[in-house]
This record gives C-alpha cells, sequence and structure tokens, in this order.
C-alpha cells in the first residue's frame, strides 16, 4: 500500500471515530440538562444506534455491495449525517430531537463497515496493514474527548449548566460534512456483488450462520454475547452522567482512559488468549464488567476519585477480553463458507438486538432512582450491572465446555 494511501486512510478512520465519540459520550448528559429528558428517553436515544445497526446491512447488502463505489456512499451519508447533527444541535426539546437522531444513526452506522470496506479493499495484507490504519479511529475518539474537556471545557459544571455541550453536535456536524467531501477523494471501492446475483434476506442478517446455534457451546455463547450487552448499554448511557452529576472535573476527557486502555488490552490480548485460552479469556472479560460497576458504586470524586479511574481503565479487558475475543471464537466455528454471515449474526445479535434491550433497562432503572431534586442514587443503579454481569458469568463459567480456540494474525 503506498504511504499516500496509509495517509488518507487514517485520516478517513481518525474522523469516523473523532465524529462518534464527540458527541455520543455526553448524550446522556446533555440530554438530562439540555432538554430534560428522563432516564427511559435517554435509552431511547441511545437505542437509535441499535436501530441503526439493524438497518445497516440493509444499506451495505443491498445498495454499497451491489450498485455504488463504496467511498461515494460514505461521502453521501455523512453528509446527511452533518445535517441531521446540525439539526440535533437546534432541537428545543426531545419529542423533536428523537427524529434527527434516529435519522442519524441509520446513516452512520454503514458507514462503519465501508471504512472497513475502503480499507481492507487497498491492502495487499490485511493482517498486518489494518491495525495501523484502526488505531487512528481509537485517537480520534480520544482526541474528540479530550477537546471537549480539557480545550472547550463544555462538560464544565459551569458548562454544563450554560448548556454548552449543545457544541458537541455543531463540532460533529462540521467534522462529519469534512469526512463526506473528504471521503469523494479516496481509493475507489466498486461494488464486489454482480448486480444480477440475486440476494435474500437470510443473506443480509446473517441467517445462514443460524444453524451453529445447534453447537451448545456456541448457543451459550451467543446468549452472553446478548445478555452481556446489559451491563455494556448502562456504561455508555451513564457513565458520562454519572462522573458530571457526582462532580467529576472533565468527565469526557477522563473517559478517554477507557480507549486508551482499548488499545493496551488489544496489544496483549494474543499473548492473554495463547496462555488461557478462550474460555478463560472470556470469563475474565465478565469479571473486569462487574468489579467495574462495583468501583463505580463506592467511588466517589473526593478522595475515593481513583475507584472511577480505575472503573474507566477496565474498559480495555471489559470490551477486547469478550466482544474481540468472541469475534475470533465465532470466525473459528464458522468455517469458511458462513464466516460473513457469522459476524454479521453476532453483529446483530449484540449491538442490534442486545443494546436494544440494555439501553431500554437502564433507562427504566435510572427512572427507579432519581430523587425529588432530580439526582440519581447511582449506587443503587450501578448494583444492576455489575449483579447482571456476575450472573453471566456464573452460568457461562458452569455451562460453557472448554474449547481449543486458535488467535489466527494472518
Amino acid at each position: 500500500m503506498k504511504k499516500s494511501t496509509q495517509i488518507q486512510l487514517s485520516v478517513m478512520m481518525f474522523l469516523e471515530f473523532f465524529i462518534w465519540g464527540g458527541w455520543f459520550v455526553t448524550l446522556g448528559t446533555f440530554l438530562g440538562n439540555n432538554l430534560n429528558a428522563t432516564g427511559a428517553e435517554t435509552g431511547m436515544a441511545y437505542s437509535t444506534q441499535s436501530w441503526g445497526a439493524i438497518i445497516a446491512p440493509f444499506i451495505i447488502g443491498l445498495i454499497a455491495d451491489r450498485f455504488f463505489n463504496a467511498e461515494r456512499i460514505l461521502g453521501v451519508l455523512h453528509i446527511a449525517g452533518a445535517v441531521f447533527m446540525f439539526l440535533m444541535s437546534q432541537s428545543p426539546d426531545f419529542g423533536s430531537f428523537y427524529p434527527y437522531i434516529l435519522g442519524y444513526m441509520i446513516v452512520y452506522m454503514p458507514t462503519l463497515a465501508l471504512v472497513n470496506s475502503v480499507s481492507f479493499n487497498q491492502m495487499t495484507d490485511p493482517a498486518k496493514e489494518f491495525s495501523y490504519i484502526r488505531v487512528w479511529g481509537t485517537i480520534g475518539w480520544i482526541v474528540a474527548g479530550l477537546a471537549i474537556s480539557y480545550v472547550f471545557g463544555w462538560d464544565s459544571s459551569s458548562g454544563i449548566q450554560n448548556g454548552l455541550l449543545q457544541n458537541t453536535f455543531l463540532m460533529t456536524a462540521f467534522a462529519s460534512g469534512i469526512l463526506g467531501l473528504f471521503s469523494f477523494s479516496l481509493p475507489k471501492t466498486p461494488p464486489k456483488a454482480n448486480k444480477g446475483e440475486k440476494i435474500t434476506f437470510s443473506d443480509i442478517l446473517g441467517l445462514d450462520a443460524i444453524k451453529l446455534l445447534k453447537d451448545k457451546n456456541f448457543l451459550i455463547f451467543f446468549l452472553s454475547s446478548v445478555l452481556i450487552c446489559i451491563p455494556l448499554a448502562f456504561y455508555y448511557q451513564n457513565a458520562n452522567p454519572f462522573l458530571a452529576e457526582i462532580g467529576v472535573d472533565n468527565p469526557t476527557g477522563k473517559m478517554t482512559i477507557g480507549q486508551a486502555s482499548e488499545v493496551l488490552f488489544m496489544l496483549l490480548l494474543p499473548v492473554f488468549f495463547k496462555k488461557f485460552g478462550f474460555k478463560k479469556t472470556i470469563l475474565f472479560g465478565m469479571l473486569a464488567w462487574t468489579i467495574r460497576y462495583v468501583l463505580f458504586a463506592f467511588g466517589n470524586a473526593d478522595e475515593l476519585t481513583f475507584m472511577l479511574l480505575l472503573g474507566i481503565a477496565l474498559h480495555g479487558i471489559c470490551y477486547d477480553f469478550f466482544f474481540v475475543s468472541g469475534q475470533i471464537y465465532t470466525d473459528t466455528k464458522a468455517g469458511e463458507k458462513h464466516k460473513s454471515a457469522a459476524q454479521g449474526l453476532i453483529t446483530l445479535a449484540t449491538y442490534g438486538i442486545g443494546m436494544l434491550i440494555g439501553f431500554w433497562v437502564a433507562g427504566k432503572i435510572s427512572d427507579s432512582y432519581v430523587n425529588a431534586q432530580g439526582l440519581h442514587n447511582w449506587k443503587e443503579i450501578w448494583f444492576y450491572p455489575a449483579g447482571f454481569a456476575a450472573l453471566i458469568l456464573v452460568v457461562f463459567a458452569l455451562s460453557f465446555k472448554n474449547e481449543k480456540v486458535e488467535y489466527k494474525t494472518s
């Protein structure tokens, strides 16, 4: 791959995740403070990610893979996203905000697959080259969080009270417009599928891989993947509002520790996977979820701030050890014919169905622990995802039979 192409793809990946990190982390705080949204409404807003994930395969399977270059669709979707973001910034209440965020997620979620498609199309050795491109996405997310906290101060106590988190949507709209225009300059990525080839509903959703569920071990893993999304949803939806409400300075900037740890533990995962095997790696990931929420329950913004920071830093283990390990496990179980279908099925089950359930549960529980002053009993709230993760851990440990899974790097 040419150096100029590598730079182009790195800029694309940086902007792709700068955009997501530039508003998604602070969304719950914005909704509660700017639009007076309830926990259930916040859950509805976050669940648009799931609807986007469910609809995305149709956009990719029916349009991108068959009729138009991936980089052109990427450009159009991000320009549309810029419009939705601007409209979100101007919304006076949740009722007017919701249709815009739903529209935005429907156009954004397919871009996650498109940036990968554009990248892989330029690579001769994806196993070695992709990580150097993808890491710029994580850097983009981190830069967005640091800018919100340490450059602009939009998530400071005074910034939140003055409604400055509205600016996150304007910043994201600007970045989305830039990426939309920049996408048309990316290397050409023509459609791979034959236009005349018949494509079915089953193909798009990866349902051809559903036969894998006949394997008891894979069924247990599949159900665990759906259920672990409940604790994951609590983190996405509640972590930033929690830190802001209890008075932690620069909460969005501090949450970038989670992305930094994600990079670190991604590098450690092959070593851990080889030494301890798949089952123990997954169990460590589940245990990290439980420990994280216990730390959140007992930490505070004073002398116990280190507990909150440690909980955030566990994100790398929580995410990489479960979800990335799960992708590897799925790949080894599927066989050559159903690899893509199996990954599509897991993505639909987790980011689609699992997160949809998770955001709903998180919203309902959050609303149950609000006092007359509008403040939350966070200790009680965090006990729920801690308990969910612990229960899933026990069931998985007892029911999943250990099996050898190879970590393939090429």
